[in-house]
């Protein structure tokens, strides 16, 4: 609660605070306004040096009228850095080539910014040999807009020599130089991971289980992946011709100090003389430049490598960090210097570690700077966290700026809570915004809704475009509609583009020809990519070819995955193996449970009948007859017969036959033998002859033999009782 004195204080706090900051504002114009009027009156007395520094200050307000003479006064009195100045200056006003002769002058005389200002001029008009030369000199002399330039260069020409330049200006505090060296790590690691996962084998990554016949797995989740951060992209910035080119003056003036320099725009004298201090000769002279050292790192950023060591790191294979830790290293220096791109990289690589505190907070700096695909990552971490509301507001504004991920996930969260068209429009603007996921979520869209012509069309759409997962939906729809010789080409295209599904799809298709051959090859490729159905059908079909360790070793596959019959086949075969149980030792544990008793459990706990039919009856076999009624009456209320039978003879031992003859007679009629007889004899028992007479008929149709040859045998004793 805030009384009003309390009130009143934070009010003059207040205006405190703002007078402070306007006496603040006030002071700083009023020291550059002094500043100013320094340099001016030294410059109206002949100052060469406050001409250069006046003209400088004028030329970055703006005032370019105002700035050119003392430029030119101070260029002709030979300083350097009113040379560079007067060719950002006449660059400004579209005099490219004058600019040009300016900037040679101030670059021959030793100016790194004049160097990357004309490295930049030969590099537009096309003329790369002296483009590399001059921002050559200028990243030498340590200019970190030089070595981001020259390194921007030789990236084009793929030339190796680009990253030691990139980490060169990012070392100096450049951040669009930081982000790209860090992109440059970033692809180095994941093609070392995918050379290594090629070295090891490894693939990167329904139909009833029990018969290896049924539907195709059709995979019909919404396209709402995460943000695609493999896409290339330009620089986050680009800053205007002058903004990098100014020199503020260094006391150094050009040589022949006190003449005056040759007219603007014309080559310096003597074209092929050795600039001074280099040892080099300008381009065309055939002598090639020096390529020494990194440059210097820039005043007031300690340490040159990213870790702040002063030691720069070399890439993993030369002794160094790995590229991957040294690329996070990078993107989070680029994205504490306002890079968004940077930011939203970083975020990426937090959210895969598990810390999505930090992610969220990357990600949300990122997409305040106008990154979509920042807005729509955070929109992911919101809805991970359970709250859809934020969520849509960021994938919202993300969406309005043109990412068709988030249009996308729009559409889904419209359409899972059934607001069928506006999820339709939304996955149209994806599609718009040129995500082919758009089409393929049409396709769902339309499916669902039974508009298959519309389904077929917007399938046939995105997997024109090579969307695998829209061909395995095509080709499933064909097969729904009886056109199998349709669907085979889709399914072997979507599989060859890496669909798992279709690669599974495939198989089932083969096996439904009785082709077991082909559908093996599928479902083992499927299996090899971590398809778990198709992992139980490579371990159903070797160990009918009784293959039991290669079988054993798919069904772990698959049982781990989360497939119930596989754990139940994994501990059938387990349970083959082990030695008939004899009476416990003394002092033997027997609730001690074996690993096939565990995946029988585990398939039992997934609703497997047989699997929970088999844990009760090792439960029983334990003594522990509560937990065997229980799994039996689970088994039996899903429909097993053989549950309601075991049931009813736990039932009848406790005493409890009226309960136990209701389970029998649900497991008979389900065509159990063995309940039929237990009936029989129960009617008898009570002196219903006829009502035994029918269950022992029931008992000889059903069988098995020794239970038909005893139902026989009761049947003809009933029904001499009957007609005695």
């Amino acid at each position: 609660m805030v009384f009003m004195g309390d009130r009143t204080t934070l009010l003059e706090t207040g205006r405190f605070v703002q007078r402070h900051q306007e006496h603040a504002v006030d002071t700083v114009d009023t020291a550059e306004a002094e500043y100013e009027a320094r340099h001016r009156s030294a410059a109206e007395n002949g100052d060469t040096e406050a001409m250069s520094v006046l003209g400088s200050l004028l030329l970055r307000r703006g005032d370019l009228d105002g700035a050119e003479p003392y430029l030119r006064a101070a260029t002709a009195e030979g300083d350097r850095a009113a040379a560079n100045n007067l060719g950002v200056l006449l660059h400004q006003r579209g005099y490219a080539d004058e600019a040009a002769g300016w900037w040679r002058i101030a670059a021959v005389a030793g100016s790194a910014a004049a160097a990357h200002a004309l490295g930049r001029h030969y590099r537009e008009r096309g003329d790369e040999p002296a483009a590399e030369y001059w921002l050559r000199q200028s990243a030498e002399q340590g200019h970190a807009l030089g070595a981001y330039a020259l390194a921007d260069l030789l990236e084009h020409r793929s030339d190796v020599g680009a990253e030691r330049w990139l980490r060169a200006a990012a070392e100096q505090g450049h951040r669009e130089a930081a982000y790209r060296l860090a992109r440059t790590l970033d692809r180095r690691a994941t093609a070392e991971a995918h050379a290594g996962a090629a070295d090891s084998g490894t693939v990167p990554g329904g139909t009833d289980p029990r018969t290896g016949a049924g539907g195709p797995h059709t995979g019909t989740a919404p396209a709402t992946g995460r943000t695609d951060l493999r896409r290339p992209g330009g620089p986050d910035t680009g800053a205007a011709l002058a903004t990098g080119f100014l020199d503020f003056g260094t006391g150094t003036r050009l040589p022949g100090t006190g003449t005056r320099l040759p007219g603007t725009g014309t080559r310096l004298p003597g074209t092929g003389t050795r600039l001074p201090g280099t040892g080099t000769r300008l381009p065309g002279t055939g002598t090639a430049p020096a390529h020494t050292g990194t440059g210097r790192p820039s005043r007031g950023h300690p340490g040159a490598g990213p870790s702040g060591t002063g030691t720069r790191h070399a890439v993993s294979g030369a002794g160094g960090l790995d590229p991957a830790v040294e690329a996070e290293q990078w993107y989070r220096q680029a994205a504490a210097r306002g890079h968004r791109r940077a930011a939203l990289h970083l975020g990426a690589i937090l959210e895969e570690r598990g810390e999505l505190k930090e992610a969220g907070r990357w990600y949300l700096t990122s997409a305040k700077d106008g990154e979509p695909r920042a807005a729509c990552a955070l929109g992911f971490l919101l809805r991970d966290a359970g709250d859809e509301d934020s969520a849509a507001v960021w994938w919202l504004r993300a969406a309005q700026d043109g990412d068709g991920n988030a249009a996308n996930a729009l559409g889904a969260l419209h359409a899972a809570r059934g607001e069928q068209q506006t999820a339709e429009r939304w996955y149209r603007a994806a599609l718009d915004a040129g995500d082919v996921n758009g089409a393929y979520n049409l396709g769902l869209l339309c499916a669902a809704q039974g508009r298959t012509a519309q389904a077929d069309q917007w399938y046939r759409r995105a997997a024109y475009t090579g969307h695998r997962e829209a061909a395995n939906a095509l080709a499933i729809l064909l097969l729904q509609g009886g056109d199998a010789a349709g669907a085979e080409p889709w399914f072997s295209k979507a599989a060859e583009a890496g669909s798992v599904d279709a690669a599974f799809n495939l198989g089932i298709l083969y096996a439904g020809r009785d082709d077991d051959r082909t559908a093996f090859v599928w479902y083992e490729r499927a299996a090899a990519a971590g398809h778990t159905e198709a992992a139980l059908q490579v371990g159903i079909a070797l160990l009918r070819d009784g293959e039991e360790q290669e079988a054993e070793r798919h069904l772990r596959c698959a049982a781990g995955g989360g497939s119930a019959e596989a754990a139940f086949r994994l501990a059938t075969l387990l349970d083959r193996r082990q030695p008939p149980a004899g009476p416990p030792a003394l002092g033997e544990a027997l609730n001690e449970k074996s690993e096939c008793e565990e995946w029988y459990e585990r398939a039992a706990e997934q609703g497997h009948r047989r699997a929970q039919v088999r844990v009760g009856m090792l439960a029983a076999g334990r003594g522990d007859l509560e937990g065997a009624a229980r799994w039996y009456r689970e088994a039996a209320e899903a429909g097993s017969r053989n549950g309601a039978f075991n049931l009813g003879l736990l039932l009848a031992r406790e005493g409890s036959e009226p309960e136990a003859a209701l389970w029998w007679s649900r497991a008979a009629h389900a065509g159990h033998g063995r309940a039929a007889l237990r009936l029989a004899l129960l009617a008898a028992r009570h002196g219903e002859l006829d009502e035994g007479e029918r269950w022992c008929e029931r008992a000889v149709e059903l069988g098995p033999a020794e239970v038909a040859e005893r139902a026989a045998r009761l049947r003809e004793a009933l029904h001499q009782e009957l007609t005695a």
